[in-house]
């Protein structure tokens, strides 16, 4: 499937290639710069192209609601700004910033103020987003406010009638529910009675719908985890750290997901040691198992990145295998920190896909 003409003389025109952030059977998702009418800006692409004939009905229907709710929401300025539109690519301004579960902005209450003033805005226009449950959903910017992003299930009503209500309630309550896992000191009485008060749809979906919603799309659409890795990150990572793990003087191993424009998802291997031949021992070791099919890059690490617990920050780590660079830095709170990941960012394997922001 490609582009209609116009899109690919606009795209082709106007935009500048970047890294590839998703592809999935709905769309193509990736970061680059759009040249617009005061010049050209970061910005995210959305294209349908190559998605498979299978799907393409129902990824054309959520890229038409993403569509209409940026167009609604034009000049909210609490997501992304529609820069450009076509028949099946769109063009979105980019949010300095990262999403929720990377930010994780613990008792942060001006940043949960932002979210439910942005929420607010949005309700007012009539736009209900219907995925906020999502912590990738949210975006917390660099600025520290909050960004809601993927309008893909988004609705626009006309009134503020019955099923406006609901979807705006479960949307709150979403929200409210990030809250609770962030900054649950700061909920409020009434915002407590909120969360636990789901809508009689909401209950519905729960006993009925989202079973079903679960089968199609961990068996059918491959959809098994928030990283987008799918059940290779699922099933095989387990398995390759394990072999990973018996390689001499490796004291620790992480792996995750990353997209890739010739595999579709790649797995990009962490290993904590300090042999200097590791890497080349890591891959044999890997092709000797006979197992899963071994991870796209490993890189040998003097240390893994942690937190004060002591738990991986996969959450860096894969920002490094997408090449998200220059979202690093808001994250690393320490000389320390930002030290080691200098030397993991010097290192880093995945160069095939990268652009300087």
């Amino acid at each position: 499937m490609t582009l209609p003409a116009q899109d690919e003389a606009v795209l082709s025109a106007r935009w500048t290639e970047g890294v590839l952030l998703k592809r999935d059977v709905f769309s193509t998702v990736e970061r680059g710069r759009f040249q617009g009418e005061h010049g050209e800006v970061d910005a995210v692409l959305r294209r349908l192209d190559q998605v498979p004939w299978w799907s393409f009905a129902p990824a054309y229907h959520l890229f038409s609601r993403e569509r209409r709710a940026l167009r609604l929401a034009h000049d909210l300025k609490v997501g992304p700004e529609l820069l450009w539109a076509g028949r099946r690519a769109l063009v979105r301004g980019f949010i300095d910033g990262v999403a929720l579960h990377l930010a994780r902005p613990v008792g942060d209450a001006a940043y949960f103020r932002s979210a439910k003033l942005a929420l607010r805005q949005l309700h007012r226009r009539g736009i209900c987003h219907n995925d906020l449950a999502k912590e990738q959903n949210w975006l917390r910017g660099s600025d520290g406010r909050a960004y809601v992003t993927d309008f893909q299930l988004a609705v626009c009503f006309k009134r503020r009638g019955k099923l406006f209500r609901i979807a705006a309630y479960e949307d709150l309550r979403h929200l409210l529910k990030h809250k609770r896992t962030y900054a649950p000191d700061l909920l409020t009485p009434k915002e407590r009675k909120i969360l636990a008060r789901k809508s009689a749809p909401a209950r519905l979906w729960l006993a009925t719908g989202k079973k079903v919603y679960k089968a199609i799309t961990r068996g059918v659409f491959n959809f098994t985890d928030r990283e987008g890795g799918g059940r290779r990150l699922v099933n095989d990572a387990p398995l390759l750290r394990v072999t990973m793990m018996r390689v001499d003087d490796v004291r620790d191993v992480a792996i995750v997901a990353f997209a890739d424009r010739r595999a579709g998802v790649g797995l990009y291997a962490f290993a904590e040691t300090s042999r200097p031949d590791a890497e080349d021992r890591l891959k044999a070791a890997l092709d000797a198992a006979n197992g899963p099919k071994p991870p796209e890059h490993v890189q040998a690490v003097a240390a893994l990145p942690r937190d004060a617990s002591g738990q991986i920050r996969t959450e860096i780590l894969q920002l490094v295998a997408m090449n998200q660079v220059d979202l690093i830095p808001p994250l690393l709170a320490t000389d320390a920190d930002r030290a080691l990941m200098r030397d993991i960012l010097d290192a880093r394997k995945n160069l095939r896909d990268r652009f300087s922001f």
